[in-house]
């Protein structure tokens, strides 16, 4: 029962393992990122498609009485039970864990929000971009000098929604020394704080308050864009040798002798002097005469690649990462893969479901019969959407 981002890619990297989710969406309106967009195509949000492939659809109005012992019976079957609402609506609405697993004592409850089910702001409403400026991410993102900025990707709900897939994952293997339930506390701001790990733990240690400073490294010095004849690429010095072998390959020879660069803490703090003079060379060549000549010679090297090019990469069509959903009336999506491969399993990437599609099968499922999803349906308390009728 989750919206947005976060949740459902939690939900779909479950489904992409083999799970069977039943999407639990309000009657009429449904996930709110159904009306994201554009683009749509054939009323098909690209947002909503790229992270609810392989699940099934039920709307069900959970405010009513019949609806809330609809969401009951559906909770008795599941092994695990997923909701991204406000931690301040739960209680009201008797969804907040004690209320579910007192009732449901085997289920995993995963609760998915932007500052958690503890603490001062609990009750604060939780976006990717509040999360990504309250934890300090978009302090050391952006230009050197610059105002900070947004990661511009969903970063901390699909961080988010990996996270909880994990937790979740664990879980259930820890059912085979428990049938007890478990509850799981899954936040934006904790995850991206865990993104910022390595640089909260250097500022605690005594290093400088950060600033954002353009595509370079905290720690690592090379680590960061340069302009070439043509484009920008990227260059990672991971250590001293490649250090040593990138001066050779680019003929700065004096660098790698000098003895106040020996060190990655030695190019650290002589950052500015050492990329002038790297700059001044390789803008000489174009970005694929540096590529070819830094790959033979074992340096980490890459174009900054825009989303044309990243569709066409060969490297990422022979892994087949990014792949096709084909939609009734809307032709087929390009979508990004699961990002694993896992040896001996197949999941085959089904089409996102209209909003209810499935109610009547999820109902049956659940031993509702007929006449009674007649009945709930003149109600209001669950919908179908006339497509799947």
């Amino acid at each position: 029962m989750t919206t947005s981002y976060a949740g459902p890619t939690a939900t779909m990297y479950l489904a992409d393992l083999g799970a069977d989710v039943i999407k639990v969406e309000r009657p009429g309106s449904g996930d709110d990122c159904r009306e994201w967009g554009p683009p749509f195509r054939d009323g098909w949000s690209a947002w909503y498609v790229s992270a609810n492939r392989n699940k099934r659809s039920i709307c069900l109005d959970i405010s009513s009485e019949e609806g809330r012992a609809l969401l009951d019976r559906l909770l008795a079957r599941a092994d695990v039970f997923v909701q991204s609402l406000n931690p301040s609506k739960l209680r009201r609405l008797h969804l907040h864990p004690e209320q579910i697993r007192s009732s449901h004592p085997h289920l995993i409850y995963c609760a998915i929000s932007g500052f958690g089910l503890t603490g001062e702001d609990q009750a604060l409403p939780g976006y990717d971009l509040i999360a990504q400026a309250r934890s300090g991410l978009m302090s050391v993102t952006g230009e050197a000098g610059g105002m900070p900025q947004r990661v511009s990707t969903a970063l901390s709900d699909i961080a988010t929604g990996i996270t909880a897939a994990l937790a979740i994952s664990a879980a259930l293997v820890g059912r085979g020394s428990s049938p007890a339930g478990r509850t799981i506390d899954v936040s934006l701001l904790d995850v991206d704080l865990a993104l910022m790990a390595p640089r909260i733990a250097a500022f605690s240690a005594g290093d400088p308050e950060p600033y954002p400073s353009g595509a370079t490294d905290s720690v690592l010095a090379i680590y960061q864009t340069f302009e070439t004849a043509d484009r920008p690429i990227v260059v990672a010095v991971g250590n001293d040798r490649m250090w040593q072998k990138l001066c050779a390959l680019v003929d700065l020879g004096e660098l790698a002798g000098d003895s106040r660069f020996l060190t990655n803490e030695g190019r650290r703090q002589h950052r500015v002097d050492i990329v002038a003079k790297l700059q001044s060379v390789l803008v000489r060549r174009t970005a694929a005469e540096w590529i070819g000549l830094l790959t033979a010679g074992g340096i980490p090297v890459s174009p900054i690649n825009f989303l044309s090019d990243v569709v066409n990469d060969p490297h990422v069509r022979s892994r087949k990462s990014i792949t096709t959903i084909d939609i009734d009336g809307a032709g087929p999506f390009s979508v990004v893969n699961h990002p694993w491969r896992l040896d001996g399993t197949t999941t085959a990437h089904r089409a996102p479901k209209r909003l209810g599609e499935d109610t009547d099968e999820v109902l049956r499922w659940v031993g509702v019969d007929d006449a009674e999803i007649e009945e709930f349906t003149r109600a209001g308390v669950v919908w179908q959407h006339e497509f799947a009728k």
